[in-house]
């Protein structure tokens, strides 16, 4: 768990940081505006089940990175550092995450 939680963090900032640059690099190369952009993506008829995926997905690593920021705060506080205490909060931290997730993206 400890292994998962530790490398976590390091894969979802560079999923993030490649979504923002393809996004960016999309923007630029794709002909067409904003408002082009959207009828495309209206004209899809994605399905609520997608688009809640989608919007999962992208809360995901920011709610992650709040939640195991907290967890470093109270490192830094000195709390939280036995071997026990590690693993409650990876799974605190992880709950968290899925939960305020789901509720953000609903």
């Amino acid at each position: 768990v400890l292994a998962i939680i530790a490398s976590v963090p390091t894969l979802v900032l560079c999923s993030v940081s490649e979504g923002v640059s393809l996004f960016g690099l999309s923007a630029l190369l794709i002909p067409g505006s904003f408002e082009s952009h959207l009828e495309l993506v209206k004209s899809l008829c994605l399905g609520p089940a997608l688009i809640h995926t989608a919007k999962f997905a992208l809360v995901f690593p920011l709610m992650y990175h709040t939640w195991n920021g907290i967890r470093h705060l109270m490192w830094d506080l000195g709390k939280g550092l036995t071997i026990s205490q590690l693993y409650q909060s990876g799974v605190v931290v992880l709950v968290l995450t899925v939960l305020s997730s789901v509720g953000l993206a609903a």
